[in-house]
């Protein structure tokens, strides 16, 4: 890894390594000193050097280990806090974020009961349609950044709440990260999707791209869902990111919408 020159200031140049090239690779941009460390962060939690649910170094340590000021690993963390990737806990450090606690379970899932709160419900009965092993299509391929004729995990799932089904769910996953993957393993979970990814597959998605539109219910999605041929249905495409931006899963939701919502914060 590559070193900073000076450990006694944050007026050192940008690490060797740091460059951004543009999309041509004709030119390169430095960031600042804090977003290399951050970037170096980042490297470490994709590598898997610091698990879910773990603890990171002391700020102090890290410092010492980039040679960088402690208000410079300071800055790289608040950063990542606030992008939800790690979790600051009074007193006792900061921890990379997992999808099994409860205020990240429901970080990308936006659909609420009328009658309550996100979450509220409960978790969710989950019947798993399939799980196979196929060659990606054209759009998969786009969204995944695929080459043609790579090989994805499609899953199809329904998840009911209080015995209804609300949510029919078409998933696609490259195959290689998740090896062993089966409908079997998907069932048997008991914990949310993602926390699945993060325990057994090192994969942690931490942000989401999504497109909502509405469509009717074709014949194959209203029998899956319960409700008449033509209903309308909230449809919502995801593709989810784990680090550095790497698309790791695309997701088509059909959600019922006669008894929830979907509702999503704005700041």
């Amino acid at each position: 890894m590559p070193a900073l020159s000076d450990p006694r200031t944050d007026l050192k140049p940008p690490l060797s390594g740091a460059s951004v090239a543009s999309s041509a690779g004709a030119t390169a941009a430095f960031s600042p000193l804090y977003q290399q460390i951050k970037g170096l962060i980042l490297n470490s939690l994709r590598a898997g050097e610091w698990k879910p649910g773990e603890s990171i170094p002391s700020e102090t340590d890290l410092a010492v280990r980039y040679r960088v000021s402690q208000g410079t690993v300071r800055k790289a963390i608040d950063e990542l806090a606030a992008e939800n990737l790690l979790l600051r806990r009074q007193g006792k450090g900061t921890f990379v974020a997992t999808h099994a606690e409860q205020q990240v379970q429901f970080r990308f899932l936006r659909l609420v009961p009328d009658s309550g709160t996100r979450g509220s419900e409960g978790p969710a009965q989950r019947n798993i349609i399939e799980c196979r092993r196929t060659r990606a299509n054209a759009d998969v391929n786009r969204a995944l950044a695929l080459r043609s004729g790579d090989q994805v995990l499609q899953a199809r799932r329904v998840l009911s709440f209080g015995g209804t089904p609300v949510i029919l769910e078409d998933i696609w996953l490259p195959a290689a990260p998740f090896k062993g993957l089966t409908a079997e393993r998907l069932a048997n979970y008991q914990g949310p999707m993602y926390a699945l990814f993060e325990t057994e597959f090192n994969v942690r998605m931490v942000r989401a791209q999504e497109s909502i539109r509405a469509v009717a219910a074709s014949a194959a999605q209203a029998t899956l869902l319960t409700t008449a041929v033509g209903t309308p249905l909230l449809s919502v495409e995801r593709v989810a990111y784990t680090y550095h931006d790497e698309p790791m899963e695309l997701r088509r939701g059909y959600y019922r919408t006669d008894t929830h919502h979907y509702q999503n914060d704005v700041s």
